[in-house]
């Protein structure tokens, strides 16, 4: 999942992207608001597992994907019957 947009930053908000980025801490604006995002997680502990969401983000979105296409997860023996 990718969240693609658009912000309009003016004011303090630019001013401190801005010198993130010229005292070397970020190499651009958009990664000094990356950095800001883990900042906030960190400090507010939104999501407690970041790795076990993405994985099972993931999982979900393989499922949509698969009932979409009209496919199913293989058994153990079928994906193991040619190995057998």
């Amino acid at each position: 999942m990718h969240l693609r947009t658009t912000v309009a930053l003016e004011g303090a908000v630019e001013l401190i992207l801005e010198k993130a980025v010229k005292l070397g801490l970020a190499r651009s604006k958009t990664d000094a608001l990356r950095m800001g995002v883990f900042a906030l997680n960190k400090e507010y502990h939104l999501v407690k597992d970041l790795e076990l969401e993405m994985v099972g983000r993931k999982i979900e979105a393989q499922k949509a994907e698969m009932k979409r296409k009209g496919r199913r997860y293989l058994s153990e023996e079928e994906a193991l019957g040619k190995y057998r």
